[in-house]
């Protein structure tokens, strides 16, 4: 698994006045590894109905989906997998609940990656590696020395990595060596052109971070 991994963020969406899933469609149709969706604020039908749309485009396009913190939804939708973070459940609450799903882990420091890697996750999400605007209290960024540590780690428990954290198509450069895929949010939507030339800046997004 090499490349984008795209985070379809539905409040970000709401604030751009981006649909959104005409926005995810147009992502997974530059065929990323995986596509997220992250909605912190919404209700949970108004996710498992996002997450309901979405799957056949991902399913037709063999890209993965993923839920952002809620294994209950990943199940009744079919996802592949779900993403956890720190104050979520860990690993292995989720296999205990929903052997099926994959599961990814959200890391921010090298203690929180080496113990999030003995728990064997399918892949471990480090950063922010860059400034980021995606969050309102985003953690301090961690820079690429720590992003080249943390790939060592990774790759010695045959773990992918995902970097995530103020990536564009200029940094994919410096990332694409260390990680197995980039995590990319505010980054997938051109500047100012709604929905035009989604999927063709998410495949060039894709390329630069080692994708086929």
């Amino acid at each position: 698994m090499r490349g984008l991994y795209a985070i379809v963020d539905a409040d970000f969406l709401e604030r751009r006045a981006v649909p959104l899933v005409a926005f995810a469609e147009r992502v997974i149709s530059a065929r990323p590894v995986a596509v997220q969706l992250r909605a912190k604020r919404a209700q949970a039908r108004d996710i498992l109905a996002w997450l309901r749309a979405i799957r056949p485009a991902a399913s037709a396009h063999g890209v993965l989906l993923f839920a952002n913190d809620r294994p209950d939804l990943a199940v009744l939708s079919g996802c592949d997998g779900v993403h956890v973070g720190q104050r979520d459940l860990d690993v292995r609450d989720v296999r205990r609940i929903a052997p099926r799903l994959r599961v990814g882990v959200s890391t921010h420091d090298e203690d929180e990656l080496r113990a999030a890697v003995a728990l064997l996750p399918d892949y471990v999400a480090f950063g922010p590696v860059f400034e980021t605007a995606s969050k309102e209290r985003p953690e301090p960024s961690v820079g690429v020395p720590a992003l080249s540590r943390a790939a060592g780690i990774c790759r010695a428990a045959a773990i992918p990595l995902v970097a995530i954290g103020g990536i564009d198509e200029a940094r994919a450069a410096e990332v694409a060596p260390l990680a197995d895929m980039g995590a990319i949010i505010t980054g997938l939507l051109p500047d100012a052109s709604g929905l035009d030339g989604v999927t063709a800046h998410a495949a060039a997004l894709h390329r630069a971070l080692g994708g086929a």
